[in-house]
C-alpha cells in the first residue's frame, strides 16, 4: 500500500511518521526545501528565534508520545519558572495575569464591578444555541470586563484572532463542553477537579490540560528535522504539487520536482497543506471541496525578533511577556520575552524579545515592510516596556496567511469537509486549519489520522 502526504508542516510530517510506523509505504511532497512550515528556527549573531510557535504544553501526551518514539526525549528543553509570570497590558502599566482565585480577588486586572460579575457567572443559565462567537459567550457569562480584558488578549495571542468572530465550539471545545455538562464554566471547573482528585491527577484549566511550556535545545526546527531525518528517503522536498486526480480505486498525483513534471498512483492522499493551498490543488477534482477549504480564514501576522544587549534595557523581563487588549488602542498585539522563558535562546548578556503585530485586529500592519514593522515594534515597546536601547539584530517574519480563523459555522465545514473527502475515497485531512492550532493539536491530529488511513486500508 502507499500513501502521498502533501505538505511537510509539523501536522504532515508527524502523519508520515506515523503511517511508516504503521507499515504502509508512504512519500511526503513538500513545497519547500526545508521540513516543518512555518514551525522554523533560525540561527542569528548566537539568537535562536522561532518563526512561528516557540513550543508545546507538556500536560498533553500527545507531542511528548511523539518524540518518545524518536528516542529525542534528551533534546527536550522545558522553560523557566518564569514562563509561569504573564501579564496584560492595562492604562500604561503590565498588570500580572492572576494564577489562582485570590489573585483574581487582588488583581488591578478587573475593577471589583468586573469581579463580582465574573462570579455570578455561577447564575447565568446554560445557552441553547448550538454555536455562538467567544465574544458572544464571554458578555453573557462573565461580562464586557472579561471579555476585554481576558479573553480578548487570549485569543490575540493564540489564533491572532477575533473574537467578535470566531466560534466557540472549535476554537475552545473544551469550555463548550463546560457549559453543555455542567450548566456553566465555574461548576465545571469544579467538578473537574473533584474528578482529578479522585483520580489523584492535578485538574486542568478550562481550556483543558496546562503543563509545562516545552521546545527543544536548539528550538521547534530540531523536532521537524528529526521527523524528516526519520522519514529517510520518503521526506521529499523541493515538490510543488499540482493536481489530485482519482483513477478508479487510486489517485493520480501530479507534482514537479525540481522544475521536472513527474506523476504517481497511490492508494490514498493526506493533504496537509494549509486550507487556501488544498483548495487550490482540489480545484479539478472536486468544486464543492474546494470551495469549503478556500472559506476558511486565515489572520496575517508578522512578528519582529529583537536582540539586545540586556545591561540597562529598561526591563527586567521577569515573565513570559504580554498581551495588548483591543480596547488599549496599540499596535501591537503582545511580546514574547523569549530569553526569560528560554534562557539559551539569547547569547550571555543578551535579550530577545518577539513582538506579534496585525492578525484579524490589525490586518493591514501584518502587511507593511519590513521596516515599518520593525519601527513600530521598537515604538510600542518603548511605549509599554520604557526599553530605549536599539536592537543589535532583528529578523522579521511576515505570514499573510498566518493562522487560521476559526469563525461561526468552522466544525460543521470541517466535518463537511472530511465526509466528502472519505465519499471520494481515501482522501484525508490533517492541518491546523481544521481542529486546532497547536503543536499538539497537530501530533494528535496526524496520530488519529494515520489510525484512520490505515483501518482504511487494510
Amino acid at each position: 500500500m502507499r500513501v502521498c502526504v502533501i505538505g511537510g508542516g509539523v501536522s504532515g510530517l508527524s502523519t508520515a511518521f506515523y503511517l511508516k510506523r504503521g507499515g504502509v509505504q508512504v512519500k511526503l511532497l513538500e513545497r519547500e526545501n526545508y521540513p516543518g512550515g512555518k514551525a522554523r528556527t533560525y540561527y542569528e549573531k548566537g539568537y535562536i528565534v522561532e518563526s512561528g510557535p516557540n513550543g508545546f504544553l507538556d500536560g498533553k501526551p500527545d507531542t511528548l508520545e511523539l518524540v518518545k518514539l524518536l528516542g529525542a526525549e534528551k533534546l527536550l528543553y522545558r522553560s523557566s519558572d518564569k514562563a509561569r509570570k504573564r501579564f496584560i497590558y492595562k492604562n500604561g502599566r503590565l498588570v500580572r495575569l492572576p494564577e489562582n482565585p485570590i489573585a483574581f480577588l487582588s488583581s488591578y486586572l478587573l475593577s471589583w464591578k468586573g469581579k463580582v460579575r465574573v462570579l455570578g457567572e455561577l447564575l447565568v443559565p446554560p445557552s441553547e444555541k448550538e454555536d455562538e462567537t467567544l465574544a458572544e459567550f464571554v458578555r453573557r457569562r462573565l461580562g464586557k470586563e472579561a471579555l476585554d480584558y481576558l479573553l480578548d488578549p487570549m485569543v490575540a495571542g493564540i489564533f491572532a484572532g477575533d473574537p467578535e468572530r470566531m466560534s466557540l465550539k472549535a476554537a475552545f471545545p473544551a469550555i463548550y463542553r463546560l457549559e453543555r455538562e455542567y450548566g456553566g464554566l465555574i461548576r465545571g471547573l469544579i467538578a473537574k477537579a473533584k474528578e482529578a482528585k479522585k483520580k489523584g491527577a492535578k485538574s486542568s484549566g478550562p481550556a483543558g490540560p496546562g503543563g509545562v511550556l516545552t521546545s527543544f535545545v536548539k528550538g521547534m526546527s530540531q523536532f521537524t528535522q528529526l521527523l524528516a531525518q526519520e522519514l529517510g528517503e520518503s521526506f521529499t522536498p523541493e515538490a510543488q504539487v499540482k493536481t489530485l486526480e482519482k483513477k478508479k480505486d487510486k489517485w493520480l498525483v501530479t507534482y514537479t520536482l525540481r522544475g521536472k513534471e513527474k506523476s504517481e498512483e497511490f492508494d490514498a492522499v493526506v493533504l496537509s497543506l494549509p486550507a487556501y493551498a488544498a483548495a487550490q490543488v482540489l480545484k479539478e477534482t472536486s468544486r464543492e471541496l474546494s470551495e469549503l477549504l478556500a472559506s476558511i480564514e486565515y489572520s496575517p501576522i508578522s512578528v519582529v525578533a529583537l536582540g539586545f544587549e540586556k545591561r540597562g534595557l529598561g526591563h527586567n523581563l521577569d515573565g513570559f511577556g504580554f498581551l495588548v487588549p483591543k480596547v488599549e488602542g496599540r499596535k501591537i498585539l503582545g511580546a514574547l520575552w523569549d530569553s526569560s522563558v528560554f534562557p539559551n535562546r539569547a547569547p550571555e548578556g543578551k535579550a530577545l524579545i518577539r513582538v506579534m503585530i496585525g492578525g484579524a485586529r490589525q490586518p493591514e500592519l501584518a502587511l507593511k515592510s519590513e521596516e515599518e514593522l520593525t519601527e513600530i515594534a521598537l515604538k510600542e515597546l518603548k511605549r509599554i516596556m520604557k526599553i530605549r536601547h536599539y536592537p543589535e539584530m532583528v529578523k522579521v517574519f511576515r505570514h499573510e496567511k498566518g493562522i487560521p480563523h476559526y469563525t461561526i459555522g468552522h466544525a460543521e465545514k470541517v466535518e463537511r469537509i472530511f465526509k466528502l473527502g472519505r465519499e471520494l475515497g481515501n482522501l484525508f485531512f490533517c492541518n491546523n486549519a481544521y481542529k486546532g492550532v497547536g503543536i499538539n493539536d497537530c501530533t494528535k491530529s496526524a496520530r488519529e489520522t494515520a489510525e484512520e488511513v490505515l483501518n482504511s486500508l487494510c
